[in-house]
């Protein structure tokens, strides 16, 4: 696994009113500061890709629909450089992903349906100067296949 990537097995507690699901707590120890909390959701097919940043951590949870996350090392420094690696997140697969700052990453949407990603990060967006560095989803230099299910 990439140097600072850690998954987070959830676990969904259902009742005869519904399901809740606690997906990050400050006891975790995967959030080193508070940002900000946001969704985004990709249509079936929809790949959104790739970009890494300087100086936040992204946590991922899908609470709707099924993608498929991607993470690449580009880290000069890191003992796993180069290195890919592959998670599938659905409520039927609750889990969270932490990627660590300087990680690329990305998400394909591979349910029939939209899917949702909720991310916690630990800065908040400055829309003045974004910390977000963007590469084409088929970049030669990321050695990840997206159309590969």
């Amino acid at each position: 696994m990439i140097k600072g990537v850690s998954i987070k097995s959830l676990k969904i507690i259902a009742d005869q009113r519904g399901r809740l699901m606690e997906m990050l707590r400050c006891d975790d120890n995967l959030l080193e500061s508070f940002g900000q909390v946001y969704f985004t959701t990709a249509f079936p097919g929809v790949i959104k890709a790739w970009h890494y940043h300087r100086y936040q951590d992204d946590n991922f949870v899908c609470i709707l629909g099924k993608v498929k996350v991607a993470l690449y090392d580009p880290r000069e420094n890191s003992p796993t450089k180069g290195e890919v690696n592959e998670f599938y997140l659905s409520l039927d697969e609750p889990k969270l992903v932490h990627i660590p700052k300087m990680v690329y990453h990305g998400f394909k949407c591979v349910s029939k349906t939209e899917a949702m990603v909720i991310n916690t990060v630990t800065k908040a967006y400055d829309h003045q100067n974004p910390d977000e560095f963007r590469a084409d989803a088929f970049d030669a230099n990321i050695s990840y296949d997206w159309n590969k299910d």
